[in-house]
């Protein structure tokens, strides 16, 4: 790495263990990018998604009080599911059309949202989180259907981001296991994450010190403007 763009990273890690534990989700939308273009793509994906799951094991420890194991458990157990199955098998697919499928199922999440058709999104739910671990196998990041799948479990402001990050967790510790495996991940990679943990620990703080203080509208604000964000991001990679 060219020791120039090393501040540029630690300032990308830091914002998205910030923004990963205030929303329960979005570190990807920062990480995985900025790693991308410094290590390569497929060397960025795994080592962001190494960094994410390291984080989200912090995350879980500081929402364990409102970790919502019960009513999450489907979402987390299908997550884990599709993202080993895009991890190992789905390395090929056709990301335009995936990204397409994304976007659409966001426009229609989004108006379920707006016309508060609560049991059609609680049915959903299921789909949404074996696609979204499958999108985060090959793409590196499913933060707009794993919202999704999660909202529609219908939670307060801390449960929802205890679900989120117990999804996250399980699903890049799933990602990390399959691409260590695969060579992709190696021990050096491994000390970068160990040499990261400091930042975790104080993005954490800072992250679920900001989402006691904003309430439940403020969050359902933050949350969608995250889910905006990746749906940005997918539309300018299109």
């Amino acid at each position: 790495m060219d020791p120039l763009l090393i501040p540029v990273v630690l300032v990308a890690v830091s914002a998205a263990f910030v923004l990963s534990a205030s929303a329960g989700f979005g570190g990807s939308l920062i990480l995985v990018p900025t790693l991308a273009l410094v290590l390569g793509t497929k060397s960025g994906v795994a080592l962001a998604a190494l960094l994410l799951g390291a984080n989200n094991l912090v995350k879980v420890y500081a929402y364990r009080a409102t970790l919502p194991f019960r009513k999450a458990a489907v979402v987390i157990v299908l997550g884990a599911a599709g993202a080993f199955l895009g991890a190992k098998l789905l390395v090929s697919a056709p990301e335009e059309a995936v990204t397409i499928a994304v976007i659409v199922g966001f426009a229609v999440a989004f108006t379920l949202e707006t016309l508060d058709l609560t049991r059609w999104r609680r049915a959903g739910s299921p789909v949404l989180a074996f696609a979204a671990g499958a999108t985060s196998g090959f793409s590196g990041t499913s933060g707009p259907l794993k919202g999704l799948a999660v909202r529609g479990l219908d939670l307060d402001r801390l449960h929802l981001v205890g679900a989120l990050s117990l999804a996250s967790l399980v699903g890049d510790l799933t990602k990390t296991a399959v691409w260590t495996d695969a060579a992709l991940l190696t021990g050096e990679d491994y000390l970068v994450a160990l040499a990261c943990l400091p930042l975790m620990i104080v993005g954490t703080f800072f992250g679920r010190r900001f989402n006691t203080r904003i309430g439940e509208r403020g969050y359902t604000g933050l949350f969608w403007t995250v889910m905006l964000g990746y749906t940005g991001r997918l539309l300018a990679g299109l």
